[in-house]
């Protein structure tokens, strides 16, 4: 797939367990475990808004373009 979803880096970074940043964007835990692991189809602008807003990031920060055949960073 060669969109990569960071959500995994940028909560390990800041030491935040999946169930609370849950919690604390409004989400189920399931659906960021969907969304860390990598296996999201689509996300709602409202979905990465809330997740920026509670990392203080930019969507670029949580998502990367790697083209076919090529490893993510």
């Amino acid at each position: 797939m060669p969109i990569v979803v960071r959500l995994d880096v940028e909560l390990a970074q800041r030491k935040l367990a999946v169930g609370d940043f849950a919690e604390r964007v409004g989400l189920s835990p399931a659906n960021v475990a969907v969304l860390k692991n990598g296996r999201a189809k689509a996300i709602r602008f409202s979905t990465l808004e809330a997740i920026c807003r509670e990392l203080d990031c930019q969507p670029g920060d949580l998502l990367e373009w790697v083209p076919d055949g090529q490893e993510p960073d």
